[in-house]
């Protein structure tokens, strides 16, 4: 078994100073701990993405509370929603001048995997992307695009199933779902790193963790099974989980179009994740689904 990094936040976080970070799903689990970590680096701005605006304020208070000299925004996004994503990006937009380092966090095991899990995130993106490459073209600016995915990516279908996940794809399970959306999460990093090299993009896996990933839509069994189950049993704590997207974010090292797992620890995605014609397909049928979706 591949050895991962020793990674320890508080020390091996450089300076963030003068970097502005966006975190989708910044105001639970995973997400919240990355921006309490990132925001004990002095970045210029934090900003917090989430539908949830009771524990999005929340969260902002708890990390101002922590690292008054750091901004800290909440932004209200449903990734669900191609309006709602529209209308956090013109509010966000409108309110920085670069952007460093993009969490691509938020995820749901539940519901609409592939609309939130992909599709709003590419969304995001296509309208972040201008920003991205103009933060980029600044010498040592180091831009980062960070995606959670899922050890689960391995046990999602051989093909990409992009037709069916425009419809309710009753003949999938939630489980199957849900790791078909990781596993377009880790081509679609692998495709980034193709298409716009000027930032370096990669997916992560954190490792089980006993998060709110869980909670939604939780009639399944399977999804039932996971949560009272296999989770407590396998899972390590938040704050150990979040190491390997914080590495991702920071470290040296990190190569472009990569899968990690914990942490640091390369070579571990599937045939599919890093196949360069998945990639292309998966690539050219997102660009032309979000034809016309501009600001």
């Amino acid at each position: 078994m591949a050895k991962g990094i020793s990674f320890n936040p508080s020390k091996d976080i450089p300076s963030l100073a003068g970097k502005v970070i966006l975190i989708t799903g910044g105001n639970l689990g995973l997400g919240k701990q990355t921006a309490i970590d990132l925001a004990k680096h002095s970045p210029s701005e934090l900003w917090i993405a989430a539908r949830s605006a009771d524990s999005g304020h929340a969260t902002v208070a708890e990390i101002k509370k922590a690292s008054p000299d750091v901004l800290v925004n909440f932004l209200h996004l449903d990734l669900s929603s191609f309006k709602s994503i529209k209308e956090a990006m013109r509010t966000f937009l409108d309110s920085v001048s670069r952007l460093d380092l993009l969490y691509l966090n938020a995820g749901i095991m539940g519901g609409t995997h592939f609309g939130t899990n992909h599709m709003g995130h590419a969304l995001l993106f296509k309208l972040l992307k201008p920003l991205l490459l103009k933060t980029a073209s600044v010498p040592g600016a180091g831009v980062r695009t960070i995606t959670v995915s899922s050890a689960g990516h391995r046990f999602g279908k051989e093909e990409l199933l992009l037709e069916s996940m425009k419809s309710s794809a009753e003949n999938l399970s939630p489980v199957d779902k849900y790791c078909h959306s990781k596993l377009v999460n880790a081509i679609y990093a692998h495709a980034l790193a193709k298409y716009v090299p000027q930032i370096t993009s990669v997916s992560v896996y954190p490792g089980d963790i006993q998060t709110g990933l869980f909670s939604s839509n939780g009639g399944s069994w399977m999804i039932s099974f996971l949560r009272n189950i296999v989770v407590p049993l396998t899972s390590v704590s938040v704050e150990e989980g979040v190491k390997n997207q914080l590495w991702a974010g920071t470290a040296k090292g990190v190569e472009d179009g990569l899968y990690y797992e914990p942490i640091g620890v390369a070579g571990k995605a599937s045939p599919q994740a890093q196949s360069d014609d998945l990639a292309e397909k998966l690539y050219e049928w997102t660009e032309k689904e979000l034809e016309g979706h501009a600001l």
